[in-house]
């Protein structure tokens, strides 16, 4: 997370609402040298205390958490690169602008019967989005195929004790260098998706005081 305080004002609930929606993270425990990663989809419960996961049990993660484990959840959002010129000050150097939430805590593995729930709760959370189209369910697989499957991966729950949010949105500018530089993100773009980057930025920005 940066340091610089100005990019972390968002509330919890901001913070929680974005992973919430973004629903993808890197998942990450230390491991022997370099920290064990995985790229998982999640679900959250109503109050943002924990986020249910699995992990395919040839995964080394899998393997490594037996019982509760120091881990981070990183939820990325949209960046983009900013070009010094866009703001038309003077001494400006280049920077990237993001938004990223970290969810930390303990992640602990859960019951394989808690398995199926998991996986219709994940799934609707994304096919809900999809409308029209009916929501995939696994009624639609065959019970067999679908019990094979599920002895490949294993579910896994992030107790979650800290929220930490960044969104690196330019509010160390004046308003209208920030507006000159969404503008040109607009146009000419180096980042993952880039357009709602440069919303984000026209946004009204959180009070600082209300962090």
């Amino acid at each position: 997370m940066h340091p610089n305080p100005t990019f972390r004002t968002a509330t919890r609930d901001e913070n929680l609402a974005f992973a919430a929606e973004r629903g993808f993270g890197i998942l990450t425990i230390a491991g022997d040298g370099a920290p064990l990663m995985s790229h998982v989809p999640f679900v959250l419960d109503d109050d943002g205390t924990c986020a249910d996961l699995h992990l395919v049990r040839s995964n080394p993660m899998s393997t490594a958490v037996s019982g509760d484990m120091p881990a981070r959840l990183a939820v990325s959002g949209p960046d983009a690169y900013i070009s010094p010129d866009w703001y038309g000050l003077p001494d400006q150097v280049p920077t990237w602008n993001y938004t990223a939430v970290h969810l930390v805590g303990s992640l602990s593995p859960l019951p394989d019967g808690d398995l199926p729930d998991l996986l219709d709760r994940l799934s609707a959370h994304f096919e809900d989005r999809l409308l029209p189209k009916p929501p995939w369910t696994r009624a639609k697989m065959d019970g067999d195929a679908f019990r094979r499957m599920c002895r490949m991966i294993r579910p896994f729950r992030l107790s979650i004790s800290q929220v930490q949010g960044t969104w690196k949105l330019g509010q160390n500018k004046p308003d209208a260098a920030r507006r000159a530089a969404a503008d040109e993100i607009d146009a000419q773009a180096v980042g993952s998706d880039p357009r709602l980057l440069a919303a984000l930025m026209r946004a009204p920005l959180s009070d600082p005081n209300q962090g």
